[in-house]
């Protein structure tokens, strides 16, 4: 993904114009917080680990999503804490680079 693309997906991640896609399994609150014991992601808060893997140049992965056809998407998985599973988020890449929450949530897949 070019820099501008990616830093243009970090500031949509942090906007409030930013979206949940259909179809999704968008699950924060199901999430245990690395940083906060005993809480979970909020919408917000997932948005912002986001960004803030994103700007740390966490390995993601792009993808062209089935549904919408075409569309590019990045993958992440993340290891929050062990034994939990591993943290998998997608994130669609929208027009203007807009941010569409696909994907977050445990996954025993990945």
């Amino acid at each position: 993904m070019n820099p501008e693309t990616l830093r243009q997906l970090i500031i949509s991640c942090r906007r409030k114009d930013r979206v949940v896609g259909v179809p999704s399994e968008w699950s924060p609150q199901r999430v245990k917080h690395p940083e906060m014991e005993g809480w979970f992601f909020s919408d917000v808060g997932a948005w912002e680990f986001i960004a803030d893997k994103l700007e740390a140049a966490h390995p993601y992965e792009e993808l062209y999503l089935d549904n919408p056809p075409g569309a590019l998407a990045i993958v992440m998985k993340v290891r929050l804490t062990v034994p939990d599973p591993l943290l998998y988020i997608k994130v669609q890449i929208g027009a203007s680079n807009r941010a569409i929450g696909r994907s977050f949530h445990y996954s025993n897949y990945y």
